[in-house]
């Protein structure tokens, strides 16, 4: 699936316009394990509008991020896939360093948005229970310990709205 990024702004007699109207750059790295990564978007606290430059991956507090991500067939774990995480780690700052050693289960401290696409995900908490995720299901991801599995023969596409927050430990 290609995804395409629009993006307005103001030219400078103050009238509208469409700055970017085109395909998304894919981001992709052996280290990612079959994983394609399109940054679509990214504020920091207290958004100003014009913005969208290369980020760290995961949003700080009141930040936001744009992401959408393609997982390969029968893919489960963005890390521990081989390829160099160096790489992986330039171009995506600070995404490998939330999956626990030797799984795909993370955390991070944001409230995730996540809209299905195409293909079939599942979702999996830490206790093994697991929700089956079809085009057009919409998670609300909020902070908590999960993985993402694509169990199927063909790529799956969603997309996650984040927003950054405080975490809350109990």
């Amino acid at each position: 699936m290609e995804i395409t990024r629009i993006v307005t702004g103001n030219r400078p007699d103050g009238t509208s316009d469409f700055v970017e109207n085109g395909p998304a750059r894919p981001v992709e790295a052996e280290a990612l394990g079959g994983f394609t990564f399109y940054p679509l978007w990214a504020t920091e606290d207290h958004a100003s509008l014009p913005d969208g430059e290369v980020r760290p991956y995961f949003p700080g507090p009141d930040g936001t991020r744009l992401v959408g991500v393609t997982w390969a067939p029968a893919s489960a774990a963005a890390h521990g896939s081989g390829g160099d995480p160096a790489e992986a780690e330039a171009l995506l700052p600070g995404l490998l360093g939330v999956f626990e050693d030797g799984t795909p289960f993370h955390t991070t401290d944001s409230i995730d948005y996540g809209i299905c696409l195409s293909g079939e995900m599942w979702l999996i908490l830490d206790d093994g229970r697991e929700a089956r995720i079809t085009p057009g299901t919409v998670v609300v991801q909020r902070g908590t310990r999960h993985a993402w599995e694509n169990r199927g023969s063909e790529p799956a596409t969603m997309v996650f709205a984040q927003v950054g927050g405080d975490p809350v430990r109990y």
